[in-house]
């Protein structure tokens, strides 16, 4: 559904018990909602909420660049449209950051993070600022977007063909308004003051985020927990959902959000 804010539309799905505890599931660069069906059945017992960020799936494109504040409030919003608090926020990728940045502000909404091939910052804005003179020449490149995300094999996965069609989906302005916003940010000091339920999940196989990387932010975030997925990609949601979910469950009833 599409929901009205102030400035832009914003495309989300909530399913699940209206009482259950909600799940705000957000993804990366390039992909939109449907980078979670695969875990959704595992999840039915939860309040779910899904959401394409500014720029993807079927959200509203304002004009890049767009800023890391600009999408933390987004979802922000969008939680206080639908009254949802106290919630577990999973982050993938860039989509990471924004749970990091909502977490610091807004611990009244999130009660536990998840992050699976994230990290606190992503590169340095030189290494940002070409990608992005690459993105307004010649806009993405799909095939070597999906061998990132999925290793170098990635054509022979059978995510392959879910994973294409939400790169496709993206338009070149939401590319190029993420990219910017990711290139300005770095979350290093604030997340390591943070203090909730954490649980960074890591594919073993991730060449975008290693999971050295992501053990660093692990360590980061007093008491949290580190879950290596032996052989996942950076998007071990579709590619190993089973372990996945597993991992995640297991964290949810850990932390008594079930």
């Amino acid at each position: 559904m599409l929901v009205w804010l102030d400035d832009l539309r914003l495309n989300a799905e909530l399913s699940g018990p209206a009482t259950a505890p909600p799940v705000v599931l957000i993804h990366g660069l390039g992909l939109d909602l449907h980078l979670w069906d695969a875990i959704l059945p595992r999840l039915s017992r939860h309040r779910l909420l899904r959401l394409d960020l500014r720029g993807h799936g079927q959200s509203d494109t304002p004009a890049p660049p767009y800023s890391m504040g600009a999408l933390i409030r987004d979802t922000e919003r969008l939680m206080q449209h639908f009254a949802l608090k106290d919630a577990v926020i999973l982050g993938a990728g860039e989509g990471g950051l924004v749970a990091q940045g909502l977490a610091v502000k807004r611990l009244d909404l999130v009660r536990a993070m998840v992050l699976t091939g994230s990290a606190t910052r992503f590169g340095n804005p030189d290494l940002w600022q070409r990608r992005i003179a690459a993105l307004t020449a010649q806009g993405a490149d799909l095939d070597a977007e999906a061998a990132t995300l999925l290793g170098p094999r990635w054509r022979s996965l059978p995510a392959a063909s879910q994973v294409q069609q939400m790169l496709a989906r993206t338009r070149t302005e939401g590319w190029l308004g993420l990219a910017a916003a990711v290139a300005n940010t770095d979350f290093y000091q604030t997340t390591a003051m943070l203090t909730l339920p954490t649980l960074i999940l890591a594919g073993g196989d991730d060449r975008k985020t290693p999971p050295d990387m992501q053990r660093e932010t692990a360590d980061l975030v007093a008491g949290s927990d580190f879950h290596l997925l032996p052989g996942a990609s950076h998007l071990a949601m579709l590619t190993h959902p089973r372990p996945f979910a597993d991992a995640l469950c297991a964290f949810l009833t850990r932390i008594a959000h079930d």
